[in-house]
């Protein structure tokens, strides 16, 4: 006998979550979040930082459990994008039934470039679950100061 169970992070727990009264009433009702992609259903976007220097742009994801392989990182038209896919299997043998788990996330993010920068020279490093992007500049800017915004 073969018994298959999804993860609760997988698509298919979609229709039984859509279904389930507890949506309604439970936390995310009373906390009053609203997530157009929950995170119930394992699809997550990383937070992502962006840091500039006169030298160069410094662009974090906060990407933890995927290894270096499970990147892609382009670069076309003055555009980044920086996705990666994961895809877990766990199956279980005992007493004459067999149990398969298995999961997949993915994730895409795009930025926009500004022309000032070196596209041969953009380096990535995944380090304890940041990817860091170095982007160098074509030359040296001067930061500008904040320019505080007043709210009318």
């Amino acid at each position: 006998m073969d018994l298959t169970v999804k993860n609760r992070n997988g698509l298919p727990s979609l229709v039984s979550d859509l279904l389930n009264p507890s949506i309604f009433f439970g936390k995310d009702l009373s906390e009053f979040e609203f997530n157009p992609i929950p995170s119930r259903l394992g699809i997550t976007v990383p937070t992502a930082n962006i840091k500039e220097t006169t030298k160069e742009y410094t662009l974090e994801l906060a990407a933890p459990g995927l290894e270096r392989d499970d990147f892609s990182i382009e670069i076309n038209n003055n555009t980044l994008t920086v996705s990666a896919e994961k895809e877990h299997q766990n199956k279980e043998e005992e007493n004459g039934y067999s149990k398969k788990e298995y999961s997949f996330n993915s994730f895409c993010r795009t930025f926009s470039l500004p022309e000032n920068i070196k596209e041969e020279k953009i380096e990535a490093k995944y380090d304890k679950g940041v990817l860091k992007i170095h982007i160098p500049k074509e030359k040296e800017t001067e930061l500008k100061p904040v320019k505080k915004i007043q709210v009318k």
